[in-house]
């Protein structure tokens, strides 16, 4: 089968969260817990959703964390994403070529929209799957699975592109090809013991990975 929809992570993978992340949990945990968490240990949780994070780093007082931590991200929102390079024109080229493109994210699904617009980049989308749109999230497959149903695509006409082992799992277990993006602010090692089948250096590498599997088909 020909690969027709690609599956994006948001965080890490389109846009770049990193800084906004990052602040949003130094601030949560100086609240919550007065210590200083370095960054090193605050990106060893990226992808994992905010709950699962918060339910172990503050026993006791997850939910008002989670409360601090969104009205952190809240305020600087704006002020602390960036969209990774070249993500608008590669989005624009798998458009045009008739592509389906989903997304499938850990950040709320409100959450991930608003990310998606400040950049022009929602309606390249015809699915996208949040946190609250799921009780089983990745690396469980049930929300890529769930964005496949959305797009009427079969999981061997897709892939899953993201920066996490969550990603790369939650793609091998829903038997998708699984792409990992070098741009991860996690070390290689992390999401490369998970085999993933690709790893890409660019989006415009990402194309060319899509398109030859799509010519060796047609052989």
């Amino acid at each position: 089968m020909s690969i027709k929809a690609i599956l994006f992570d948001l965080d890490g993978t389109l846009l770049d969260t990193n800084e906004l992340i990052i602040q949003s949990f130094q601030h949560t945990y100086k609240t919550h817990l007065n210590k200083e968490v370095p960054r090193e240990k605050i990106v060893q949780s990226f992808g994992e959703i905010l709950k699962v994070t918060l339910d172990r780093e503050c026993p006791g007082c997850s939910e008002e964390a989670i409360k601090t931590y969104r009205a952190f991200q809240a305020l600087n929102f704006e002020k602390l994403i960036t969209v990774h390079t070249g993500v608008k024109e590669a989005l624009e080229i798998l458009h045009k070529k008739g592509y389906k493109l989903g997304v499938v994210t850990s950040r709320l699904n409100e959450s991930a929209r608003k990310g998606l617009k400040l950049f022009d980049l929602e309606h390249y989308f015809e699915s996208i799957i949040g946190a609250n749109d799921t009780k089983k999230h990745k690396p469980d497959p049930t929300p890529a699975l769930m964005a496949l149903k959305e797009l009427d695509i079969e999981v061997d006409e897709a892939i899953m592109v993201g920066d996490s082992p969550f990603d790369v799992l939650c793609g091998k277990n829903a038997g998708i090809i699984s792409v990992a993006v070098a741009w991860s602010a996690l070390p290689r090692e992390i999401y490369m013991q998970h085999n993933p089948d690709y790893v890409v250096d660019s989006m415009e590498e990402l194309i060319d990975i899509i398109e030859n599997l799509n010519k060796n088909q047609s052989l």
